[in-house]
């Protein structure tokens, strides 16, 4: 892991992001090369990650997050829903937080559907927040477990990885997900 400076016109691109609906805009190719990129780090980093994503309903696969603050901070990424591997929509996911925090990082989330009814009433909705409109679980895995053998009690279940820079505290509790429609 390494520190990255913290830039203050990055921080303020980054809070005013949580609080548009503006998007990088990626075109829907470049967008699915890394979201492709996203699932295979995922599945080599993760043990079972590849047995547990084929039994899921669905997953949400962001694989670029920069979050940043100093005191206030804010977070931003886009990613592809995949329903038996295939992309069905394009989302971003935003979120701010103040509170004590100092640090920028760059992570990947891969958050899985457990139940069919998770995954329905995420793809219906017109704004999705976690924690509000659905309870998600940040799994918590050691490093040579296999996931495919932890019961997971909660219908939605995140996975934060592949982390570069520093940054302390991880949740995505408040996060807003909107339907994007890339280049």
């Amino acid at each position: 892991m390494y520190i990255k400076k913290l830039n203050p016109m990055m921080l303020l691109l980054l809070i005013s992001l949580a609080f548009t609906q503006f998007s990088f805009a990626k075109s829907a190719n470049a967008l699915n090369t890394d979201v492709d990129a996203a699932i295979k780090k995922f599945e080599k980093e993760v043990s079972g990650g590849a047995e547990f994503l084929s039994k899921v309903k669905g997953y949400l696969v962001f694989p670029s997050v920069i979050k940043g603050g100093f005191i206030l901070g804010a977070e931003y990424g886009e990613g592809a829903l995949r329903v038996n591997g295939t992309t069905k929509h394009f989302y971003s996911m935003t979120s701010a937080s103040i509170g004590y925090q100092a640090g920028v990082q760059e992570h990947s989330v891969l958050i899985a559907f457990i139940s069919e009814a998770s995954l329905n009433n995420f793809i219906k909705s017109d704004g999705w927040e976690a924690g509000v409109d659905g309870s998600v679980i940040v799994a918590d895995w050691g490093g040579s477990k296999d996931i495919t053998s932890i019961s997971y009690e909660k219908p939605i279940v995140a996975f934060i990885y592949g982390g570069e820079g520093l940054m302390l505290g991880v949740s995505i509790e408040g996060t807003k997900f909107q339907r994007i429609v890339p280049n």
